[in-house]
Formats: structure tokens, C-alpha cells, sequence
């Protein structure tokens, strides 16, 4: 009788001890599985628009953004700022319009827009209304205003310039 006792006790602990050996391997073989989906979304950009982005950049800090807009004009606005440096021994920045005025050619300069040198000469030839697609890192907030990272920018329609 005592034997069955304690052979039954060996059986449930020896179970016991399986099955919470297998929970521990399955719960260890899901974490990476959920964290590369984590960090799969993290990375994957945001599709939204300038005026968006300006009118609250605390919600797209540290994310990438993708947005359509019209290229205004290379700028040296924004960059060498301490608390947001750009050096612009590295990088040129560019000004987008505004979406919302179209009557006029209005700049958004309360968004930051920043290119290395290396991507700005690729796209030396852009001119004024050319219409361009941006995939950039929102990376400070100074100021409260978005300070962007571009990380590619693609020219979706040409302005044909007039021939004189």
C-alpha cells in the first residue's frame, strides 16, 4: 500500500515537474516571436501628413513617418541648433509647403526637415511645387516643433518648368 502511495506521489510530482518544464520552454520560445513583431511595427512608417505631424509631435516622437508634400526650397533653417544639432557641415535641410494654403506658396517652417549632403546631391535638381514623397525619423521636439531625420525621398511629379 505504501508503495502505491508513494509511486502515485512520484507519478504527480514527475508530472507536474513536466508540465511546467514544457510551459517554461513554450513561454521562452514565444517572447522573440512577439518581440520581432514589436519591432517590426516600430519600424514600419506611419502614413500621415505634414500638418499632422506639426500639430502634435510629441505623438510621432522617435517614430519613422511617411508623408506626401510639395517641395519648397533647400534651407539652412534649423540646423547647428544645440538641442536638436544638425551640423550643417553634414546636412542641408529642406522646406515642404503648407497644405492647407494653396494660393500661395507658404513654406512650413515649423517643420525641421534635415538631409545628409550625400542625399540632397542625389536630388540637387528639385525645383519649387515638384510634388515628393518623404519616409523620415521624427527624432526631438525642440521647441515643440517636429525635428525630422530623412531617411528617403522620392520625387513623385515634376513641375515642368516654362521655356523662355
Amino acid at each position: 500500500m505504501n508503495k502505491k502511495i508513494i509511486n502515485s506521489i512520484t507519478f504527480i510530482i514527475a508530472f507536474g515537474l513536466f508540465a511546467s518544464f514544457g510551459n517554461f520552454v513554450f513561454a521562452q520560445n514565444q517572447q522573440p516571436k512577439q518581440a520581432s513583431k514589436q519591432q517590426i511595427t516600430a519600424n514600419k512608417p506611419i502614413n500621415t501628413t505634414a500638418l499632422n505631424i506639426v500639430a502634435n509631435p510629441q505623438k510621432y516622437l522617435n517614430k519613422t513617418v511617411k508623408l506626401q508634400a510639395t517641395f519648397d526650397k533647400f534651407s539652412t533653417l534649423g540646423l547647428d541648433y544645440s538641442k536638436a544639432m544638425r551640423p550643417s557641415t553634414k546636412y542641408i535641410g529642406i522646406l515642404i509647403q503648407r497644405d492647407d494654403v494653396i494660393d500661395h506658396n507658404i513654406p512650413l517652417s515649423e517643420m525641421k526637415l534635415f538631409l545628409k549632403k550625400e542625399l540632397a546631391e542625389k536630388h540637387i535638381d528639385l525645383d519649387t511645387g515638384d510634388k515628393i514623397e518623404i519616409t523620415a525619423k521624427v527624432f526631438s521636439t525642440a521647441l515643440n516643433d517636429p525635428w525630422l531625420d530623412v531617411e528617403s525621398l522620392t520625387v513623385i511629379k515634376k513641375i515642368k518648368k516654362e521655356n523662355k
